[in-house]
């Protein structure tokens, strides 16, 4: 089967040059600043675009020390400044830090986390930087400092002034796509959530984004069923006729690339992911544990409908192994590299719009 790489198909023309990436450190006791600095050191084999971080130079350092890299880190005072000396050195915006605790967060660390997140939001925001790439934090700590927000997504959508519900997140990688509709919800919750309305408008926002931003429109959303064999005609739930059903039917309405209910224990076997751009399923582990399984350590976690590109790499921050050089830097590799594409697309878009 072909690789979806970005899931772009590709462009018969360039894609322009954009702004340098702003990158969030995320908990400088978790692996995440070992892990740019990795990419960093591989940008050129990665081909990745021009990026800095937001504060934490001595836990960079140290971090990509424990991974036995030498980095040279280069202090910047503006976003443009990045791109001259991205080649020789990491840039660096700004002078906050922590002093590095691998596997150990603690108050420092986490408003380190916090600064880093909101200063390159704002960024992303004001166009000095082309997108935000997102370490990952301990939601635990950055709690204990004020932060009220479920995670890095609805954040960042407060930032943005977009509601949370049209924040959506989209798990990529180079085989698979999925969304779910529900996320940090509990199982017996998830009927109860499912509604046209909420399906509706999830997808027409999926559908959006792929057309802006990978270039793929129309998009082919495949949206699975809730219960076991899509409901078997009743026998095994009421979702699949009363809800979702109906829901398709009213998106191919309007133009939408839609199929489905498919039962999600045959949709994503290789010879069915031919066939769809992107999965909406109905639950959190209906879309992760195949993405996971197929692409654990290239998978990007991509927010959807805001007016800033965002992506994360899809993995936490792996207290147990920082500071041990053992963590993949595939994920964060492929999330500043989607990051790159995506705000490059977007931009194209924009301006033959």
């Amino acid at each position: 089967m072909a690789a979806k790489t970005d899931g772009a198909p590709p462009l018969a023309v360039s894609l322009p040059a954009i702004a340098p990436l702003a990158v969030s450190l995320g908990d400088p006791a978790g692996v995440g600043p070992e892990l740019f600095a990795q990419a960093w050191a591989d940008r050129r084999e990665a081909g990745l675009a021009p990026f800095f971080a937001v504060g934490g130079a001595q836990v960079l350092v140290a971090a990509a020390r424990s991974r036995g890299i030498d980095l040279p880190i280069a202090r910047i005072a503006a976003p443009a400044e990045a791109a001259a000396v991205f080649d020789s050195a990491f840039p660096v915006l700004g002078d906050e830090d922590a002093q590095p605790s691998f596997g150990q967060p603690d108050g420092d660390g986490a408003a380190l986390a916090l600064h880093s997140l909101t200063r390159a939001a704002a960024l992303a925001l004001s166009g000095e930087a082309g997108a935000i790439v997102t370490g990952p934090i301990a939601k635990s700590k950055l709690a204990e400092i004020g932060f009220v927000q479920p995670g890095q997504t609805e954040f960042l959508a407060d930032a943005c002034g977009v509601p949370h519900t049209d924040a959506v997140m989209m798990l990529a990688g180079p085989n698979l796509r999925t969304v779910p509709l529900t996320v940090h919800v509990a199982l017996s919750a998830v009927p109860a959530l499912l509604t046209r309305e909420l399906i509706e408008r999830k997808a027409r926002i999926v559908a959006a984004a792929l057309a802006r931003d990978f270039g793929l429109s129309p998009a082919r959303i495949a949206i699975t069923g809730l219960n076991p064999h899509a409901g078997e005609d009743g026998r095994m739930g009421r979702e699949e006729i009363d809800t979702i059903a109906p829901s398709i039917a009213a998106l191919a309405g309007e133009g939408l690339a839609v199929t489905g209910p498919h039962p999600a224990d045959a949709l994503f076997a290789a010879h069915e992911r031919e066939k769809f751009d992107v999965a909406l399923c109905m639950y959190h582990d209906q879309a992760l544990i195949p993405i996971k399984t197929l692409d654990f350590d290239a998978g990007v976690n991509v927010t959807l409908g805001l007016p800033i590109v965002r992506t994360s790499p899809d993995h936490g921050t792996a207290f147990g192994i920082a500071g041990k050089g053992v963590a993949s830097a595939g994920a964060t590799i492929a999330a500043l590299r989607m990051a790159g594409d995506c705000a490059s697309r977007r931009l194209l878009t924009e301006k033959t719009a």
